[in-house]
């Protein structure tokens, strides 16, 4: 099944007293271009997490980000009787300087003074990073998972729009084929009609120039402007580019270097054509193989 370079995934979980959050990205790159963005105090996570998209991933730019936060029942509040003190002895220094001057203070709450910097502390309980990873690492799988199916979805849509150009290519194929035909058999006339004018107006003999060697010299221009080769090699890359649609292997380098291809031939084609209507179809193809280029760009 074909597979597209563009992703993405996002998962909420928890576990081992942690809520986590995933968020895995795909664009297209030239090859697998991978960046993991871990929080570095949980130990041995990269390799695992790195390994699991390799053995998934053939092509792109793949980031994986992991926001990591408490769970529920993390931590416990722990009065620090200390600061306390300090905070009722500064209030009540502020509250006896206030009515010195003959100010009346609206009285103090409980509420008020725990919530005041270091007198209510979380203490953190000690965790087991490693039944942390190892949690990490198993839910990581259907992150993983769901990047990938996004993947596959935005490759059937690839797979239906290439196999639609290629039909158009091979299209526009036989009809620039039509085309070489109609303007070979009017060169043959043209040349043959160029050949009278020249042997009945000239003396070809005088001239130094032979009928035979006149002939010769035309259908020479007639074998350059031949565009036989270029149509039968058109025809063999739609057939190479539709067995690489059909293999379930990664095929985006292939058929890009195929476009390379698909492009010199209409190149040459256009550059053959002297005739209207084989030069409509050799432009044609090189805006279809261009189209086509531009999709499988995003072609894993």
């Amino acid at each position: 099944m074909l597979q597209s370079m563009t992703g993405f995934a996002a998962r909420r979980a928890e576990g081992a007293g942690r809520d986590w959050t995933w968020e895995i990205r795909g664009v297209n790159a030239k090859g697998l271009d991978l960046r993991l963005r871990l929080p570095d105090w949980i130990e041995g996570l990269e390799p695992p997490l790195r390994a699991a998209v390799q053995a998934r991933v053939a092509r792109g730019s793949v980031q994986v980000g992991l926001r990591i936060s408490a769970g529920a029942g993390e931590g416990t509040l722990h009065l620090d009787e200390t600061a306390m003190a300090a905070a009722l002895d500064a209030l009540a220094r502020v509250e006896a300087e206030a009515l010195g001057r003959g100010m009346t203070l609206a009285p103090s709450r409980a509420a008020d003074i725990v919530t005041l910097r270091g007198v209510m502390t979380a203490e953190a309980p000690q965790a087991d990073h490693a039944a942390l990873r190892d949690a990490l690492v198993a839910d990581f799988a259907h992150a993983l998972d769901a990047f990938c199916a996004m993947r596959a979805d935005e490759g059937a849509h690839l797979h239906a729009v290439l196999l639609a150009q290629l039909d158009e290519i091979a299209a526009l194929t036989e009809e620039a084929a039509q085309s070489a035909g109609a303007r070979d058999a009017g060169l043959r006339d043209r040349l043959r009609t160029q050949i009278a004018r020249v042997t009945d107006n000239a003396d070809i003999a005088g001239d130094g120039l032979s009928t035979g060697r006149l002939e010769q010299e035309l259908a020479l221009l007639a074998v350059k402007a031949d565009v036989t080769e270029e149509l039968d090699r058109l025809r063999a890359h739609v057939a190479a580019a539709r067995d690489l649609l059909a293999d379930d292997a990664p095929v985006g380098r292939k058929l890009d270097f195929l476009c390379q291809e698909f492009m010199r031939e209409a190149n040459t084609l256009c550059s053959k054509s002297n005739d209207a209507a084989l030069t409509r179809a050799g432009l044609a193809l090189k805006t279809v193989i261009e189209q086509f280029r531009e999709q499988v760009q995003n072609v894993e």
